[in-house]
């Protein structure tokens, strides 16, 4: 709550403090069920959302890769020329996280959702089964990553977006998801680092 005071002046600062009951900031995925965020989260995501923007970017990898940095919550389609487009992405929980160098190897607009074997044993209250629309957690655009049960895929909680709250998939907001559907192909490399 320090940084967020600092932000405001005096009584605004007391007053949020006071009247803001801290269980409004702890939000339960209902996926999950874990914690989203705290209240100080909150806080920095409102203050400072990841705009999608071309920034300067040297990795050597070819144009069309898609490269996402676990640590820092990031995605980069490469455009080549020493460009790529950043995007701000939510990833795996602690324990589900994952690296490594994979495809895609399907796209879906407003996918459906089967919710994997290994989440409905945690979970055996979620469905089987839910038809794509803006209630669907896999959101507006879903890229399918290898063999594995992971996809980069929109959301139906953007305020998830630069968190650590997912299993193992690379969430993104609806907007910034369609546009990486429109710019990355099918056989794309994606590589994920930690």
């Amino acid at each position: 709550m320090g940084r967020t005071c600092a932000a405001l002046s005096g009584l605004a600062c007391a007053f949020v403090a006071i009247a803001t009951p801290a269980a409004a900031f702890t939000a339960i995925d209902p996926l999950t069920r874990q914690p989203l965020y705290s209240a100080e989260d909150t806080f920095k995501a409102q203050a400072a959302p990841v705009p999608r923007e071309v920034v300067a970017f040297n990795g050597r990898y070819a144009p069309g890769t898609i490269v996402v940095s676990t640590s820092e919550r990031r995605l980069w389609f490469v455009l080549g020329n020493g460009q790529a487009v950043q995007y701000g992405v939510g990833v795996g929980r602690p324990g589900f996280t994952w690296s490594g160098t994979h495809s895609v190897t399907m796209k879906r607009e407003w996918p459906d959702w089967r919710p994997p074997s290994a989440m409905l044993k945690r979970r055996p209250d979620l469905p089987r089964y839910m038809k794509g629309g803006p209630d669907n957690p896999l959101g507006a655009r879903a890229l399918y990553i290898g063999s594995t049960i992971y996809r980069i895929h929109g959301s139906n909680e953007p305020e998830t977006i630069g968190e650590a709250v997912s299993s193992g998939c690379i969430r993104m907001t609806n907007e910034d998801v369609m546009d990486l559907y429109s710019r990355a192909k099918v056989g794309a490399q994606v590589v994920v680092l930690r």
